[in-house]
């Protein structure tokens, strides 16, 4: 089996690699095995100086690494080189904060001669996406690295570049041989990976799809997991919003990665007083967003990452405004080379239209109308989903009361939804379970274990 590279800028083969073969799978464990005994009784401040050492050649190698994300996904290149400037942060920040949260507790109120240990779980399988083809695979691999834990990436087979690209970056940092360790494979070895005994938990992020089918094989061998999946973000915008601010800051939430993120808003549901105003206002900033060539520092929206994608998006356009949605703005792909689909607006969307009920995984964003204030957190709350919202209010009051009413893992107000090594990221209901990031994404491939005595 190859992988072939395609730059979505122009529908071009960038490159072809050759796969691995299930021998290559199983000496791949036998080689986190080993690299991991040994990683393990690393005193954490040494595995910590490791992670400065991936920081530095992450930012040696900026430019180059943005440019071949830019490549092989058409994220624009002001954003890819902002995705591994936060990556390197990322290295740097659990380098620093990792030692102290692996160190023994004694929880409050325990008997005295008890403490709380955190040991790794041995190998970690990572299954990755392609919409950050740096950041996401650095938030998986840090925490499981930091706790003394070996990584095996599968990453998406439309990045091949990327993925050789992050295995020379841990080799050249000096990471010990078989520590983390790239597979070039499909979906199919999976199963057998996550059997193994020598694998302890599995980590994945991208469709609610893969995440059941991974979870499901997760818990035939009872491993533990985390899953970041899908969303479908509602933004809620009341008739006290600063509507300047709010649509330009939903523009933005909608089009971050041209629209090709979890964590986008993506459903803009807006009391009915301020409906129309709103409409305009973000139209009009969704339509000032400049699409083209991706490796130009003045495009904000770049291409879809794959032809399939860009099909996916405009057939759920197009059963939407068969079941009564109205285009305000875009609504087709844009012809010529490459997969580009421009900033769409669709209007009077409503439950049972794939705008409201599926994610739209790119540049289209579907407003709402909702009556009042109860209208608008029933509507926001009727989704599978649970990843992230946003909320839309001059009043901390009433910022304050919506907060507990709305079920997602990130909520922000007046501002867009992002992630944080600082911080725990995740979702709720189909949009997944566990944390990334911050101690909790640390101690998701820990071992906790209590101490009596000793």
């Amino acid at each position: 089996m190859r992988f072939v590279s395609i730059n979505p800028a122009n529908g071009q083969r960038l490159a072809s690699y050759p796969g691995h073969t299930r021998a290559d799978l199983g000496y791949a464990i036998d080689r986190a095995n080993a690299a991991q005994r040994a990683w393990r009784e690393q005193n954490p401040a040494v595995r910590a100086r490791y992670l400065q050492a991936l920081a530095r050649v992450l930012r040696a190698r900026r430019e180059e690494l943005a440019a071949l994300a830019t490549a092989e996904m058409g994220k624009p290149i002001t954003q890819s080189l902002a995705e591994i400037d936060k990556t390197a942060l990322g290295c740097e920040f659990y380098a620093l904060y990792g030692p102290r949260w692996l160190a023994d507790e004694h929880p409050p109120g325990a008997p005295a001669n008890t403490r709380v240990t955190f040991e790794p779980v041995g190998v970690v399988l990572a299954i990755m996406p392609w919409n950050f083809p740096f950041w996401q695979v650095f938030r998986a691999a840090l925490p499981a690295l930091m706790g003394g834990n070996a990584l095996l990436l599968k990453h998406a087979p439309n990045l091949p570049g990327c993925s050789r690209a992050l295995d020379k970056i841990f080799t050249d940092a000096g990471l010990p041989t078989g520590l983390f360790q790239v597979l070039l494979t499909d979906t199919s070895p999976v199963g057998g990976l996550l059997a193994d005994p020598r694998v302890g938990a599995v980590t994945l992020t991208g469709s609610t799809a893969a995440g059941r089918s991974v979870a499901a094989l997760a818990g035939a061998s009872l491993k533990p997991g985390v899953f970041e999946l899908g969303g479908s973000d509602p933004a809620l915008i009341f008739d006290d919003a600063d509507l300047d601010a709010t649509a330009e800051t939903c523009a933005t939430a909608r089009l971050l990665n041209s629209g090709q993120s979890c964590i986008c808003a993506k459903r803009f549901i807006v009391t009915r007083p301020v409906r129309r105003e709103f409409e305009r206002k973000f139209v009009a900033r969704m339509a000032a967003r400049r699409v083209g060539d991706p490796t130009d520092p003045a495009t904000d929206i770049g291409p879809l990452a794959r032809a399939d994608l860009r099909d996916k998006l405009h057939a759920q356009v197009q059963a939407s405004v068969r079941r009564g949605a109205r285009v305000l703005l875009g609504g087709a792909p844009q012809p010529g080379a490459g997969f580009f689909y421009p900033p769409t607006v669709l209007t009077d969307v409503v439950p049972g239209m794939p705008a409201f009920d599926e994610e739209l995984f790119g540049p289209v964003a579907a407003i709402v109308a909702a009556r009042d204030e109860a209208d608008a957190i029933r509507l926001a709350n009727a989704t599978a989903y649970g990843l992230g919202a946003t909320i839309f209010t001059r009043s901390r009051t009433r910022a304050r009361r919506i907060i507990p009413q709305i079920i997602a893992g990130t909520i922000a107000v007046n501002d867009f939804v992002r992630s944080d090594p600082a911080l725990p990221f995740g979702g709720a209901k189909q949009s997944g379970f566990g944390r990334e990031l911050g101690v909790g994404g640390l101690r998701a491939f820990q071992n906790v274990k209590t101490v009596w005595g000793g």
